[in-house]
């Protein structure tokens, strides 16, 4: 289980960066996350924010997404986006292959024919989740190379979740499926 001594609040995160030495402290896990094209500077951002959050690997940025620095991009992030490790790719298609070629599972989050349910993915790591455009979801051509695709259910009247939020429940099923499940008790010392 990663453990990082250094904790900073979000007023500290809007503040600074990473001093010297500070990144290394960091113990990374073996997913990372490929945003294909998303749009909103919101979503973006909040993506460094969930990906620091659970120390993942990487945060990549594919296609007609915005990129940092971008002031929404760092509001919404908390600064975030200096302390987490990320790549723009213009193509998520040459990104995917590349780290199917280093031994990645790669899998889409997508309503899709082909999909099963999230919690029924044999999770292998090193993992890297793909999760596309708010409107328009993954491309057909992403979705013909990846190695999975799951999919969240939606029992209601609404045919999708936010982005951000469906990878949320996603990846901390996966943080239960590594064994990182629990979070330190603290202990009042009145």
């Amino acid at each position: 289980m990663p453990k990082t001594k250094l904790k900073l609040n979000a007023k500290q995160l809007r503040q600074r960066g990473p001093r010297p030495g500070e990144l290394d402290q960091i113990k990374r896990l073996p997913i990372s996350i490929i945003l294909d094209n998303i749009q909103d500077t919101f979503n973006i951002g909040s993506f460094f924010r969930l990906a620091e959050a659970i120390a993942a690997e990487k945060l990549y940025l594919c296609g007609d997404t915005v990129s940092p620095p971008n002031i929404k991009i760092h509001r919404a992030s908390v600064g975030t986006w200096r302390w987490l490790p990320w790549e723009y790719h213009r193509s998520p298609i040459k990104l995917i292959k590349e780290l199917k070629k280093k031994g990645y599972l790669v899998v889409a989050a997508e309503q899709a024919k082909k999909s099963i349910p999230y919690t029924k993915l044999k999770l292998k790591t090193p993992v890297a989740l793909v999760v596309g455009h708010e409107s328009n979801g993954i491309s057909k051509e992403v979705l013909a190379i990846v190695d999975q695709i799951i999919e969240l259910p939606l029992l209601g009247i609404n045919r999708s979740l936010n982005v951000l939020v469906a990878a949320s429940v996603i990846l901390y099923h996966w943080l239960e499926q590594l064994g990182i499940t629990r979070v330190k008790e603290k202990t009042n010392s009145a």
